[in-house]
C-alpha cells in the first residue's frame, strides 16, 4: 500500500514538471521595450492589419507559440541615434559641412510596427545607416535654397522643414523623429568666419572697453579697499594705544592705590578735624556770645540808661534851678523897676507940684520946666536901672544852667556821647552808607550780620560816617564854658547798638 502511494506521488510531480516545461517552452513574453512577431500556422490576430500581413504582433503582454508551428521574433522599440555629416552647397554657391544627429525609433503603433517589421526585422542594425542617408538627401535639397545667413540665424526653419520633407519615408519605414539637431555648420572658405568678424571686432573692442572699465573700477576699488584698509589698520592701532592707555593707567591706579587709599583716609581725617574745629569755634562763639557779649552789652545797657537817667534828673535839677534864679531876678526887676516907676511918679508928682507952687508963687514957667525935666530923668534913671538888674538877673540863671551841664557831662561823659549819638544816629548811617553808592553789585555771604560788618568798618575806619558823627558832637556836645573842645570819647561807640 505504500509503495502504491509513493508510485502515484512521483507520478504526479514528474507530471508537473513536464507540465511546466512545456509551457515554458510554448510561452513568450514580450517586454515593454520591444514587440513579439509571431508568424506560422494560426498567428493571427483580431487586429485586421495583422492579418492582412499574415503575422501577429504582440506587445506588451505574453501568447502561445507551437514549437515547430509558429516562430517568435523581437523588434526592439526604444530609441536609436545616427549621427549626420553632410556636404551642401548654398544658395550662394558657398559649400558648407553639416553635422548634426537624428534621433528615432520604431512607431508604437501596429502600422509602424508591421512597416519596421517588414523592413528591419532581420537588419536592425542597418537602420542607422537608412536613415542617414534618408537625411541626407532631405538636407541637401533643403541647404541648396537657403543662404549662409539662414543657416546660421535659423537653424529651428532647417530642422523643421528636413523633419517635414522627411515624414513620409519615415512614416513608410514604420520610425518616427523624436529629434533633429544641427550641431555644427562649417565652410572651406571662412564665408563664416568673415561674416563674424565685424561682430566679433565690435564686441572685442566692446569687450576691451568693459575690460579697462572693469580694469580701472578694480583698481579704484583696491585703491578704496586699501585705503580701508589702511584706516581699518590705523584705527585698530589707535584703539590699541587707546587699550594699552587704559591698561597702563589701571596698573598705575593699582600702583597707586594704596598711597591714595592712605590720602584719601589722611584727607578724610583732616576734613573731620576741619569739620570738628569750625564746630568747637562756633560753640566758643556762641559761648562767647552768651556768656560774654550779651551779658557785657545787658551791664553796658544798664549803665548807660542810669547814667542817663541821673544826667537827664541833674539836667532837669539844674534848668529848675536856673528857671527859678531867672524867676526870681525877673521878680526883683520888675520890683526894682516898679519900686523906679513909683520913684519917678513921685519925683514928677513932686516936681509938678513944685513947678504949680513956684508958677503960684510966681517964679514963673521956667522953673517949672526944670522941674519936669528933673523929674523925667529921675524917672529915666529908675528903669535903667530895674532893666540892668533884670539883664543881670537872666545871666547869672544861663550861667548856672550851662554849669550844671559842665558838671554833668564832667561825672558821666559816655552817656552824654552816647545820648547825642543815638540822637543823631539816622544821619550818621546815612552819610556811613554812601561810601557804597558807586557799588554795582556786591555779594554778602553771611546775611545781616556781614551788613553790619561792614557798615561798621565803613564808619569806624576814618570813613565820613566817623566824620558826621565827630562834627555833631562837637556842635551839639557840651562845649566848656571857657570855649575850649569837649575831651574825646575812650570808648569807640558800638555799631550794633
Amino acid at each position: 500500500m505504500p509503495t502504491e502511494f509513493a508510485f502515484l506521488g512521483g507520478a504526479i510531480i514528474v507530471a508537473l514538471i513536464v507540465v511546466v516545461l512545456l509551457f515554458k517552452a510554448v510561452w513568450r513574453v514580450a517586454e515593454p521595450n520591444e514587440a513579439m512577431i509571431i508568424s506560422g500556422l494560426g498567428a493571427r490576430s483580431k487586429n485586421d492589419l495583422a492579418d492582412s500581413l499574415g503575422f501577429k504582433i504582440v506587445t506588451g503582454k505574453g501568447t502561445a507559440v507551437l514549437p515547430g508551428f509558429q516562430t517568435a521574433r523581437r523588434l526592439r522599440l526604444d530609441s536609436r541615434a545616427a549621427n549626420l555629416q553632410v556636404s551642401c552647397v548654398t544658395q550662394q554657391g558657398i559649400p558648407v559641412q553639416v553635422r548634426g544627429v537624428v534621433i528615432y525609433k520604431v512607431g508604437d503603433d501596429f502600422a509602424s510596427i508591421a512597416n519596421a517589421a517588414r523592413r528591419f526585422l532581420d537588419q536592425q542594425d542597418s537602420m542607422n545607416g537608412a536613415i542617414h542617408e534618408l537625411f541626407t538627401g532631405h538636407l541637401r535639397s533643403i541647404i541648396g535654397n537657403l543662404t549662409v545667413e539662414d543657416l546660421i540665424l535659423n537653424r529651428e526653419r532647417l530642422t523643421s522643414e528636413t523633419r517635414s520633407s522627411a515624414a513620409d519615408e519615415m512614416s513608410k519605414l514604420g520610425l518616427v523623429v523624436d529629434s533633429l539637431q544641427i550641431q555644427e555648420i562649417d565652410d572651406e572658405t571662412g564665408y563664416i568666419t568673415n561674416l563674424g568678424k565685424p561682430h566679433a571686432a565690435k564686441i572685442a573692442a566692446a569687450a576691451r572697453i568693459a575690460e579697462a572699465q572693469r580694469d580701472q573700477e578694480a583698481t579704484e576699488a583696491e585703491q578704496v579697499a586699501a585705503a580701508k584698509k589702511a584706516a581699518a589698520i590705523r584705527q585698530a592701532q589707535i584703539q590699541q594705544a587707546g587699550y594699552q592707555a587704559e591698561v597702563d593707567q589701571a596698573a598705575a591706579k593699582s600702583r597707586q592705590a594704596g598711597p591714595l587709599s592712605e590720602a584719601t583716609a589722611r584727607q578724610e581725617v583732616v576734613v573731620q578735624e576741619t569739620r570738628a574745629a569750625e564746630l568747637e569755634a562756633q560753640l566758643a562763639e556762641q559761648r562767647l556770645q552768651s556768656q560774654v557779649r550779651k551779658p557785657a552789652d545787658a551791664k553796658a545797657y544798664e549803665t548807660v540808661t542810669l547814667s542817663q537817667a541821673e544826667r537827664d534828673a541833674r539836667i532837669a535839677q539844674a534848668e529848675a534851678e536856673a528857671k527859678e534864679t531867672e524867676l526870681r531876678a525877673v521878680a526883683q526887676a520888675s520890683q526894682v523897676k516898679q519900686a523906679a516907676a513909683a520913684d519917678a511918679e513921685s519925683v514928677r508928682v513932686r516936681g509938678e507940684a513944685a513947678a504949680a507952687a513956684t508958677k503960684a508963687t510966681g517964679v514963673g514957667e521956667a522953673e517949672a520946666a526944670k522941674a519936669r525935666g528933673l523929674a523925667e530923668a529921675e524917672a529915666a534913671r529908675a528903669r535903667g536901672l530895674a532893666e540892668a538888674e533884670a539883664a543881670k538877673a537872666r545871666g547869672l540863671a544861663e550861667a548856672e544852667a550851662i554849669r550844671a551841664r559842665s558838671e554833668a557831662l564832667a561825672e558821666n561823659q559816655e552817656a552824654v556821647i552816647a545820648q547825642q549819638l543815638a540822637e543823631n544816629w539816622p544821619q550818621i548811617v546815612e552819610a556811613g552808607s554812601k561810601a557804597f553808592g558807586n557799588v554795582d553789585h556786591m555779594v554778602v555771604l553771611n546775611g545781616a550780620q556781614g551788613i553790619e560788618e561792614m557798615l561798621a568798618k565803613a564808619l569806624t575806619l576814618g570813613g565820613t560816617g566817623l566824620g558826621l558823627a565827630r562834627s555833631l558832637l562837637a556842635k551839639g556836645g557840651p562845649a566848656s564854658v571857657n570855649g575850649s573842645e569837649p575831651p574825646a570819647s575812650p570808648i569807640a561807640p558800638d555799631p550794633r547798638a
